[in-house]
């Protein structure tokens, strides 16, 4: 839905990206949903005991941790987050999001691009 430039995209309305054990992200703004847009910005949920590839964005990444606790294993270690932290990740920096807690994880996070940046993956965990 569109009025006046502005764009409202439901969660609701945009296809799963399944992850490991469960969890999974959405993909809301992004150049398909909006179009002329510079920025993206997608959801996740992270299940209890979901184990992430690592993976390094062309971009930097910021993230806001709606709910839960885990963390994100990096190359020169483990950063923690919980409910209510802002996360910013540098271009190029290997990470791994980690839910090692008993409840879900929900993040939003968003990329300086108009859709997910281009991204290398490891295989395996951290």
């Amino acid at each position: 839905m569109s009025q006046a430039g502005i764009s409202v995209v439901p969660l609701e309305g945009v296809e799963t990206i399944d992850l490991p054990g469960g969890s999974w992200s959405r993909m809301l703004i992004t150049g398909a949903a909006v179009g002329g847009n510079v920025s993206s910005l997608g959801y996740s949920v992270f299940k209890p005991g979901t184990v992430l590839a690592s993976v390094s964005h062309e971009t930097e990444e910021v993230a806001y941790v709606v709910s839960g606790s885990g963390r994100l294993d990096t190359d020169a270690g483990e950063v923690r987050f919980s409910a209510g932290d802002a996360i910013h990740i540098p271009p190029s920096t290997w990470h791994a999001v980690v839910n090692d807690s008993e409840a879900d994880v929900a993040m939003v996070f968003g990329f300086p691009h108009p859709d997910y940046p281009p991204t290398e993956r490891r295989e395996g965990a951290g």
